[in-house]
């Protein structure tokens, strides 16, 4: 009896191998399942491309400020400064604010990161707005946000809806340029806050500066509990793998002339040195992951 896929149709014996070869109407490719796997090779691609980055600080803006504008040089300065402390700068790729970031931070030497400019040293291009979002809190340690529009405010009500509800920690948010954020601020503070429609403790959820040396230390400060907190997920995370891979473990042996199947307890091989985690301090090359000292990588000693 065969067993398995069968790979030719009873009717005509055409293989599958035919049937994807041949040249079909491409309108499948407006269907939302194939939008899906677009969607998913964005996220694919995003996540590789910016998985080995140093700790950054995303840095959002108004497109719309010409060079000659004060907050496009107190943006460039942010850049630099925060290259100098060795944060890599993320925008969202564009003119005004976000260029005046990524200038600043390439000028001093940092990684530049953003979309569809010449001033980053990484340039990641999304189709999908939603994805592209994505990328700028997972793979940054702080917002720096400046005066701009919708834009601006979309990443900002996010960014502190996310911090608010858990999804993200260890995450400042600094409003840059009070003279521009003190009417939000206000607002929040009055009818938002005196209605009920936060919480007194959400309201201490950013920080509103007018000097680019304050961004540094917040930035640095979060940097370094993210990597602590990726440490210990890390360290949790291979346990579980190594839990999952010891409850598979098994060999064969011979005794009395016969092939015996074995199983070593779960226990033991969680407390041999084959499977003990060893973390050693964060490379450039794996974006701040722990290192396992022994194969340089963030698996396992034993696969």
């Amino acid at each position: 009896m065969r067993r398995g896929r069968i790979t030719t149709t009873e009717a005509s014996g055409t293989t599958e191998d035919a049937f994807l070869l041949q040249r079909r109407d491409p309108a499948f490719v407006d269907t939302d399942p194939w939008r899906v796997l677009r969607i998913l090779s964005e996220f694919v691609e995003g996540f590789d491309a910016l998985a080995s980055i140093p700790p950054a600080v995303s840095v959002f803006g108004s497109a719309r400020v010409d060079s000659e504008d004060p907050f496009y040089q107190a943006a460039r300065e942010v850049g630099a400064e925060l290259a100098r402390a060795g944060l890599a700068v993320i925008t969202g790729g564009g003119p005004g604010v976000m260029e005046a970031a990524n200038r600043g931070c390439r000028e001093a030497g940092g990684l530049s990161v953003g979309c569809n400019i010449e001033l980053v040293d990484l340039g990641v291009d999304f189709r999908y707005f939603f994805v592209r979002k994505m990328m700028f809190v997972k793979y940054a340690e702080a917002f720096v946000v400046f005066p701009g529009g919708f834009g601006t405010l979309d990443e900002l009500f996010e960014a502190l809806t996310l911090i608010q509800t858990g999804k993200v920690h260890h995450f400042p948010v600094v409003l840059f340029g009070s003279s521009f954020w003190s009417g939000l601020v206000d607002w929040l503070r009055r009818p938002v806050l005196a209605e009920g429609k936060i919480g007194q403790e959400d309201m201490a959820l950013f920080h509103v500066s007018d000097d680019p040396a304050e961004v540094v230390p917040l930035g640095r400060k979060a940097a370094g509990r993210a990597h602590g907190a990726c440490a210990r997920a890390t360290r949790e995370g291979r346990r579980r793998v190594t839990v999952r891979r010891a409850r598979a473990r098994r060999s064969m042996a011979v005794e009395d002339g016969q092939w015996v199947l074995h199983y070593q307890p779960v226990v033991d091989l969680i407390e041999s040195e084959a499977f003990r985690p060893t973390i050693s301090s964060a490379s450039s090359h794996t974006g701040g992951r722990p290192l396992d000292s022994t194969r340089g990588s963030c698996l396992p000693t034993m696969c």
